[in-house]
């Protein structure tokens, strides 16, 4: 009975996997955006509305705006590099919320918050890109859903997304907030900080596409490790330590000036 368990959970993986945009990693994909989108909405809707929205504000609609010429460099690089299902799936939206949260995420389909706490170490726009570059990077790269079904299987939800909400609710909703980093963790860090590297290195590229110099991370990050005096900003909580972070930035800026054009 474990031969045929085991057996079936092989093939369940290698017939799951799916091909992350610009990394060209393999991951585990046994949820669908589609699937987890009504979820992703609920959830987006409660978070916007837990706290005060400050979209239309002169600091919200400057996140509106790099958010938008962002998703619009990116949708274009989707599209030409033959990932239209993946833009199709893409509904953005962009809100800033007051908050003393050093914090910003983005869920499925490109539901993306920013907290006020955050804006003074971002600065100016091209501190936004590279937050907002981080976080699309994260629904690009399905990472919310990768860690959905490794949470689903490492709890034995083998029957789907369907089934799993069925069987429990509450922990689907739960690895979806800590999926996108909104919610309480899981005891999955080690697992989160490849996800962090690999965003980082797909934001640098996307706020590249969008017109923002990627020189500026390192720099954006420096604030960020600073921010937090003696604990890091909830923002770092789950990812890698700042000088490991500079260092593969710095590393992967050539890459990223490929894209640039000033």
């Amino acid at each position: 009975m474990k031969k045929i368990v085991l057996i079936f959970t092989a093939g369940l993986l290698l017939y799951s996997c799916t091909t992350v945009p610009l990394t060209g990693r393999k991951s585990l994909s046994m949820v669908s955006n589609e699937e987890i989108q009504p979820l992703v909405n609920e959830e987006y809707k409660k978070a916007i509305t837990a706290n005060k929205n400050v979209t239309n504000t002169a600091d919200g609609q400057r996140v509106v705006r790099v958010g938008q010429k962002m998703a619009k460099a990116v949708e274009a690089y989707l599209v030409a590099e033959g990932f239209q299902s993946l833009a199709n799936d893409m509904s953005w939206e962009f809100n800033l919320l007051e908050s003393d949260q050093i914090n910003a995420w983005c869920m499925p389909g490109g539901k993306v918050a920013f907290y006020t706490g955050i804006l003074p170490v971002t600065k100016d726009e091209a501190g936004i890109a590279v937050v907002m570059g981080h976080e699309i990077a994260h629904a690009v790269a399905s990472h919310a859903g990768e860690r959905m079904s490794n949470g689903m299987l490492l709890n034995g939800l083998l029957g789907g997304f369907s089934a799993a909400m069925g069987q429990n609710p509450t922990m689907m909703q739960q690895i979806l907030l800590q999926g996108v980093g909104a919610g309480s963790q899981l005891g999955m860090l080690s697992f989160s900080r490849k996800h962090e590297l690999e965003a980082d290195e797909m934001g640098l590229i996307f706020m590249a596409m969008a017109g923002y110099d990627p020189r500026q991370a390192p720099a954006f990050w420096q604030r960020m490790a600073a921010a937090g005096g003696g604990a890091p900003p909830e923002f770092l909580s789950t990812h890698p330590g700042p000088d490991r972070r500079i260092e593969r930035l710095n590393a992967n800026i050539p890459k990223a000036m490929k894209y640039y054009k000033q």
